[in-house]
C-alpha cells in the first residue's frame, strides 16, 4: 500500500501546488510501522521530506508494546482516528488543514491463490477547519 500512498501524495502536491510543510498534519490509515517507513522512504526519493507533520491511522491506535508491525484494517483504523481524534482537534483549533489519506489492500482470493500481487489503493482528502 505504500507505493500506491507514494503515488496518490506525489499527485496531490504536483496537481495542487503543495508540499508536505502545508499543511498541519498528514495522516495513512492504515500503513502500521513498516509501511510508514516505507513510505517516508519513497517520497524521499520523489523529493518529498515527511516530517513530524506526518503520522499513520494504525499507529496512533496501537501502543508500541502490542508490537503491531504491520497495524490492523485501514478502513477500520482511518474511520475511528477521524471520527474519534482528527475532528475534535480541528473544531478546537489544533489543526488547520490535514491531508487524510485513507490507504487499503484490494484483497481477493482469487489473486491470492494464483499467486499475485495484491494491488493497494490510496484516496486523500484535504479537510480544513474554518
Amino acid at each position: 500500500m505504500a507505493p500506491a500512498a507514494m503515488g496518490t501524495l506525489v499527485r496531490h502536491f504536483e496537481d495542487t501546488d503543495t508540499k508536505p510543510e502545508d499543511y498541519d498534519l498528514i495522516v495513512t490509515g492504515d500503513l502500521g510501522k513498516l509501511g510508514s517507513e516505507i513510505l517516508i522512504d519513497l517520497m524521499e526519493d520523489k523529493g518529498y521530506k515527511l516530517g513530524i507533520n506526518y503520522c499513520d491511522c494504525g499507529q496512533m491506535i496501537y501502543r508500541r508494546k502490542q508490537e503491531t508491525l504491520m497495524g490492523g484494517s485501514g478502513c477500520g483504523c482511518s474511520a475511528s482516528v477521524l471520527n474519534s481524534y482528527l475532528i475534535k482537534k480541528l473544531k478546537d483549533g489544533t489543526y488547520k488543514k490535514i491531508l487524510f489519506m485513507a490507504t487499503g489492500a484490494l484483497l481477493s482470493t482469487t489473486i491470492a491463490q494464483q499467486g499475485e500481487s495484491v494491488p493497494g489503493i490510496a484516496h486523500a482528502i484535504v479537510i480544513e477547519a474554518e
